[in-house]
């Protein structure tokens, strides 16, 4: 059996457990194998990642589009320098296999992203900021 992870929301900057602590199991499906706990979020939890959401929303609201397109592109740079990992994950989630998870998940979500990088540089008038 390989070591039990523990997983944790990220609100605010920060990785948090649950507001009332309650945990589940996260199972290989492959295996039957828990491989993992997670927080199981309640109303508390949403109100909060809701909360640091709006909190920082007028910060990219108010991002001109060079900005929005830089960070998107960063984004996108990272799951490609992470893959990896991600597809390591995404087949222990969900059984997926790992070529068929690399082709249908990476490659795609890298395109959509850098596709509303470029999206962003073509904002007009008010909106544009620049």
């Amino acid at each position: 059996m390989s070591e039990l992870r523990t997983l944790r929301n990220y609100i605010n900057g920060e990785f948090v457990d649950a507001a009332d602590g309650r945990t589940l199991d996260v199972i290989d499906p492959t295996t039957g194998e828990v491989y993992a706990t997670s927080p199981l979020s309640g109303a508390a939890d949403v109100d909060a990642a809701m909360a640091a959401a709006a909190e920082a929303f007028p910060v990219w609201r108010d991002a001109t589009p060079s900005t929005r397109q830089k960070l998107l592109l960063k984004i996108a740079d990272a799951v490609e320098d992470r893959a990896d990992e991600i597809v390591d994950a995404e087949c222990r989630n969900t059984g997926k296999p790992r070529g068929l998870t690399r082709s249908e998940e990476i490659g795609p979500m890298v395109d959509q992203i850098r596709f509303f990088a470029g999206a962003a540089r073509l904002l007009e008038g008010k909106a544009a900021g620049e």
